[in-house]
């Protein structure tokens, strides 16, 4: 059975501010913890007022001061965005703080639109260089070699582990060659997800990280006592990507009963394409949905997100789904 893990998108509603968003990623990944979660991942996102984990690394370092056991990570940092030995000082950092409980996932893409990544890095760098920015990183995080001129310190030695995220098949290719996991983007972005899960596992190269190939796959699943309670909870989710469609970037609506009163025909069908991988339901069908997603795609482990307004109705989401993979790991055993 794979493992089950979390991505937070940190979200601010209309209900609450900034704050109370980053105070309930933490109390999230606190009961995650003991729910079974192994990771809790927050990603880099920019100019976005309904999610609060622009400064991935000082959200982490928040997170990871209530937990104890539970791995986190950046799912991820947008390495385009950054140069490569602040990404490692930060997360060298991070590493010797919480030594033994920190991931780092790396995208290729800015996260943002083209005029706050000009005010992130008015020195763009093209994203043609991603693969060799990995390598500087990776080489930041070894052991300083004799005649090494620049360190990130406190980065030296920590060894963080290194994750290529992607919504291609481009990230598999990169993980592969590079010996690294994998992490699909298919809670948002599906459509090649089989694709690159084949790539990866196809031309993947042993590293001194990991032996043999580890893909996670990112899956959508809100869970609630019934089907009806749950599918009104997505409508959240749902509201969020259309208002990406028409370009607005607002904060997390409260949920609506019929959610064909919120988008048009065409939203409707774009959205639905970007979340078809999407579980929604009671305990019975979300069990059934991982057992089936599980079946299709043999993934290592499943980086779950569960964007729901209310922060006890998503506490409750992600124990329902804790329970359900408890049941379908039991199932694949007997």
């Amino acid at each position: 059975m794979a493992d089950i893990s979390i991505l937070d998108l940190v979200r601010v509603t209309d209900a609450t501010d900034a704050r109370a968003a980053l105070d309930n990623a933490r109390d999230l990944a606190g009961h995650a913890e003991g729910w079974g979660y192994r990771r809790f991942w927050v990603a880099e996102h920019h100019n976005m007022p309904g999610i609060a984990s622009a400064a991935t690394s000082v959200v982490l370092a928040h997170i990871a001061a209530g937990t104890s056991t539970i791995r986190i990570g950046a799912g991820g940092i947008m390495l385009p965005n950054h140069a490569p030995i602040v990404v490692a000082e930060q997360f060298g950092t991070l590493a010797t703080l919480f030594p033994g409980r920190i991931d780092l996932g790396l995208g290729r893409a800015p996260g943002t639109d083209q005029l706050t990544v000009r005010a992130l890095r008015r020195s763009l760098t093209d994203p043609d260089d991603f693969p060799q920015d990995v390598l500087e990183l990776q080489a930041y995080f070894a052991p300083v070699q004799p005649g090494q001129r620049v360190q990130a310190v406190p980065a030296a030695g920590t060894r963080v582990p290194l994750w290529i995220l992607g919504s291609s098949t481009y990230g598999a290719q990169v993980a592969a060659e590079f010996g690294l996991p994998y992490a699909f983007a298919s809670h948002f972005a599906p459509d090649q997800l089989m694709q690159a899960l084949a790539i990866y596992r196809a031309r993947f190269k042993p590293s001194a990280q990991l032996a043999r190939p580890h893909a996670m796959i990112g899956v959508n699943i809100i869970a609630a006592d019934s089907d009806d309670r749950a599918r009104r909870l997505a409508t959240t989710q749902q509201m969020s990507f259309a208002n990406l469609l028409r370009g607005t970037r607002g904060l997390s609506q409260r949920p609506i009963d019929d959610i064909d009163t919120y988008w048009s025909p065409a939203e409707k069908a774009q959205a639905s394409s970007m979340l078809a991988r999407s579980i929604i339901g009671s305990p019975a069908t979300v069990t059934a949905g991982i057992a089936a997603l599980l079946a299709e795609t043999a993934a290592d482990e499943l980086m779950i997100v569960s964007d729901i307004y209310d922060h006890h109705d998503r506490l409750r989401s992600f124990q329902l789904i804790a329970e359900a993979a408890t049941v379908t790991r039991a199932r694949l055993v007997a």
